[in-house]
């Protein structure tokens, strides 16, 4: 059923029915969209080790017989490196928490700074907050009096509206995480089809997967001077042609994406092609190749273009 046909055939929902918005914020490399992806049920949203993974805001929903939960997933609230792309990122933060009907604030488990604190002070007063601690898997986190310890002093930074704690890596306690989430929706029919888990098009996944992939394989620095172009997607019958451009600063930088004999690149594509047909369910056909677009992350235009 697509978006039409399901507001066209739009049914009172059961009484008691819940349905409404969640924000996903916290500094970078958290594990915001791992906790995401799991609370959906599906992998929508990119991950990898390094901070800043996300750039744009992802939307997933998780629909089940009482309620839907439409999640925004953010960029991590950068405090260094500032540019025009960072601003854009810090910018897509503040305006996910607004109109949410609860926020849902990450930090990992022992471990509380002053870029924690740099995001609380961006939280709407006027908002329930819940404080998620995840990476309760860690071995220092898994001593219950030390976890109660530090959650008892987080929550004196902020009036948080309750507590959580979740492993997301290992989906630990997301059904909890659910349950407490669920009584700030507001009573209301489905906004979205049952079976929708992202509003975001299928384009705009393919060049997430490939970004994702160049996060995991490559330099500690290069990822952050990169970005993903879809410049053709033909979804036929049975069959994905997708083309994608990976865009780096300087001519440089192009080697390192393409590796010795062309093998990084092959891999990184191979990779996010397998990840597709996981996410599409069909065959792919998919060409990455890489070109140079200087300064393309100060040049706001062009952010605008890339829908950043």
């Amino acid at each position: 059923m697509n978006l039409e046909e399901f507001l066209a055939n739009e049914k009172t929902a059961a009484e008691g029915y819940r349905c409404g918005f969640i924000a996903i914020v916290g500094r970078p490399n958290v594990g915001k969209s791992t906790l995401m992806n799991h609370l959906i049920g599906q992998k929508i949203s990119i991950t990898s080790k390094k901070a800043q993974t996300t750039r744009n805001r992802v939307t997933g929903i998780y629909t089940d017989d009482t309620a839907q939960f439409v999640f925004v997933d953010t960029p991590g609230f950068q405090t260094y490196h500032r540019n025009a792309l960072n601003d854009r990122l810090n910018l897509n933060v503040t305006e996910a928490v607004s109109g949410v009907d609860v926020i849902v604030f990450v930090v990992e488990a022992l471990r509380f700074s002053d870029a924690d604190r740099i995001v609380l002070k961006q939280l709407p007063k006027n908002t329930p907050v819940m404080l998620v601690v995840n990476k309760i898997d860690k071995n220092k986190a898994k001593d219950a009096a030390t976890l109660d310890a530090f959650i008892a002093e987080v929550m004196q930074e902020f009036d948080f509206a309750g507590y959580e704690v979740v492993s997301a890596k290992h989906g630990l306690r997301i059904a909890n995480l659910l349950a407490k989430l669920k009584s700030y929706l507001p009573e209301s029919v489905p906004m979205y089809p049952e079976d929708m888990i992202t509003d975001k098009s299928s384009r705009f996944l393919a060049a997430e997967i490939v970004r994702e992939k160049l996060f995991r394989y490559l330099g500690e620095e290069l990822p952050y001077a990169m970005n993903v172009e879809v410049e053709k997607f033909d979804a036929g019958e049975g069959i994905y042609h997708i083309y994608v451009a990976v865009l780096v600063d300087k001519e440089n930088q192009k080697p390192i994406v393409i590796g010795k004999g062309g093998e990084k690149l092959k891999k990184i594509s191979t990779e996010a092609r397998l990840d597709m047909e996981k996410l599409f369910d069909c065959k792919i056909f998919l060409k990455v190749w890489v070109k140079v677009k200087s300064g393309w992350a100060d040049d706001v235009r062009f952010l605008n273009e890339l829908g950043l």
